[in-house]
């Protein structure tokens, strides 16, 4: 296991998450939809709008729960066909837990922070100071290109 701890305060943290979080929009997901060939169906249109609207990850059941809640008419497996269509055409983010995967509406690449107690996943955008890239480049031999950290804890106490 290797640490590396970098020097920087909680402000300078806390600045560059928001200067760096940029997230694609529902309207460019459908366009994403359409330049990839995918058929914009109602269920396919139902499934983005409610990961937009809900901003949080769900699991195929979820989804199905939810979108049938709301008196949308689709079945168990046109939910999971399409949700399989989105997250390998990159439209959507696929998680994959111990128990089960989960579906979210940021694809592109960022970090997650996950609650142990309540099983939520917070989606954030992280950037490394080069200096730790390159050190890390440097002790493993290999070229980083990209990069996801996973953050774990509670939630604080008010």
């Amino acid at each position: 296991m290797m640490r590396i701890e970098t020097k920087r305060n909680a402000a300078q943290f806390k600045a560059s998450l928001a200067n760096s979080e940029t997230v694609k929009s529902l309207e460019e997901a459908l366009a994403e939809c359409q330049n990839k060939g995918m058929r914009l169906s109602r269920q396919r249109r139902s499934i983005l709008e409610l990961l937009w609207r809900c901003e949080q990850h769900l699991s195929a059941r979820e989804i199905y729960d939810r979108l049938n809640q709301e008196g949308q008419d689709i079945g168990h497996t046109s939910v999971y066909q399409n949700l399989e269509a989105l997250s390998s055409n990159g439209i959507i983010e696929c998680v994959e837990r111990g128990d089960g995967r989960l579906y979210g509406h940021v694809s592109e690449p960022h970090s997650h922070v996950n609650c142990v107690d309540t099983g939520k996943i917070l989606d954030v955008h992280v950037e490394l100071p080069e200096d730790l890239i390159q050190e890390i480049e440097a002790r493993t031999g290999v070229e980083i290109s990209d990069y996801r950290i996973d953050f774990y804890g509670q939630e604080k106490q008010k």
